[in-house]
């Protein structure tokens, strides 16, 4: 049996989070926390913290075709010299800072 250590357990919970379960899903869950040798509030809270950076990193992630990465490497290594528009917003920055 595997035990996983929560570091958030340190922290106080001062926040709810309540819903309604049907029991079969609710026997599958308290199944699952039994064999992991857990408690089910610890068990779920850390199920549901787990997913939830996992769904937030798969948004926040920015996925490349091979195309794509060779152009962004190619453009840093080689980067395009500064057109008319880039230089005066450069301009009004610095006059911005000079201030």
């Amino acid at each position: 049996m595997q035990k996983h250590k929560n570091t958030d357990q340190k922290q106080i919970r001062a926040e709810r989070l309540g819903f309604r379960i049907d029991g079969k899903t609710k026997e599958l869950i308290e199944r699952a926390a039994n064999l992991e040798s857990r408690k089910l509030t610890d068990f779920c809270v850390s199920v549901l913290a787990d997913t939830a950076r996992r769904i937030i990193s798969e948004h926040e992630t920015i996925l490349l075709s091979e195309n794509d990465r060779q152009v962004f490497f190619d453009t840093l290594i080689n980067p395009p010299k500064p057109n008319e528009r880039l230089i005066r917003a450069l301009e009004q920055h610095k006059l911005r800072i000079e201030k």
